[in-house]
């Protein structure tokens, strides 16, 4: 086990933050970690890195007791938060040596990880840049490239891929799937469910300081109650017809919105045989029909709720 977090606890004057939480991470995993804003993920990440105290519970991060001393532990750690942390006033490359040299004394290995830092990354256009020139993107490929250029053994990402163009978020997210085959385990957070379905290889959801559902993608599947959706870009049908879809056996919810239809059916249940029926019945025009099975997003709000938060 790389982290094994037992029955931890974290009080902030009346405010439970972590609630008894457990937390175990096996070597060579991409382990996701969700929650809503204010669910307990970065407080977890704290303690975990013995940044932050905890009141109960025990931390051991490669089987050893995780504390401020455990330099040994900290020396195989990288660490990639959601706020971009570098130095204005050096560039890409000495930003990275910088922080390299944090672990790596060694000068001509040091110029070796850096190297194959920036190369990984894609930033060896940008050697010389200071980060005010850097696009979002790019400063978060130089924020990643300086919490890894280290290579440790396990790699925490908070948010990583926060604000960034959609070509920048596909480079980031390879880049933690190579990370991860090359030996890394990889601890992410994201609120972004696409991309923790697409590398995560186990998935812990938390809400108010505690765990309520791990498991594979699958499995998390597994434990909402809808089934397929079908939607239909169609115009707005009568109320005699939308009443129709409603009555169709097995439909959990029908609703119309921005020019589309869709049909929930209860969990092991397809309803696309009798909605494609009814089209034809009622004569009622559509452009496309396609079908969904539950996603990682719909697994998220049936667990945690769909009330807005802070």
């Amino acid at each position: 086990m790389v982290i094994d977090a037992k029955n931890l606890v974290k009080r902030y004057g009346t405010l439970t933050a972590l609630d008894h939480l457990d937390i175990g991470v096996h070597e060579g995993e991409v382990f996701g970690l969700l929650g809503p804003n204010g669910s307990g993920k970065t407080t977890a990440i704290n303690c975990i890195l013995s940044l932050l105290e905890y009141d109960e519970g025990t931390i051991d991060v490669f089987g050893t007791p995780m504390t401020p001393e455990n330099y040994e532990a900290k020396r195989n750690i990288g660490i990639v938060m959601q706020n971009v942390a570098v130095f204005q006033e050096l560039t890409v490359y000495e930003n990275i040596d910088y922080f390299c040299g944090l672990y790596v004394t060694d000068k001509a290995l040091r110029k070796k990880l850096v190297d194959e830092a920036i190369e990984f990354t894609g930033l060896g256009d940008f050697r010389k840049f200071r980060p005010k020139k850097l696009s979002g993107g790019l400063l978060r490929r130089l924020n990643i490239a300086c919490g890894i250029a280290h290579k440790p053994k396990l790699i925490i990402l908070d948010e990583p891929t926060v604000a960034v163009d959609p070509q920048s978020r596909n480079k980031i997210l390879e880049g933690i799937v190579e990370l991860n085959r090359n030996g890394a385990t990889v601890v992410y957070t994201s609120h972004y469910m696409e991309e923790v379905e697409q590398i995560c290889t186990r998935i812990m959801i938390i809400d108010k300081g505690k765990a309520i559902a791990t498991g594979t993608k699958d499995e998390l599947k597994e434990m909402v109650s809808i089934g397929e959706k079908v939607i239909v870009d169609t115009a707005e049908p009568s109320d005699t017809v939308m009443e129709e879809f409603r009555r169709i056996d097995g439909a959990a919810s029908v609703a119309y919105s921005d020019g589309a239809l869709t049909v929930i059916s209860e969990k092991g249940m397809s309803s696309l045989e009798e909605v494609l029926e009814i089209l034809k019945r009622t004569g009622a025009p559509y452009s496309k029909i396609r079908t969904e099975l539950p996603t990682l997003n719909d697994v998220f709000l049936e667990i945690t709720g769909k009330e807005l938060r802070d």
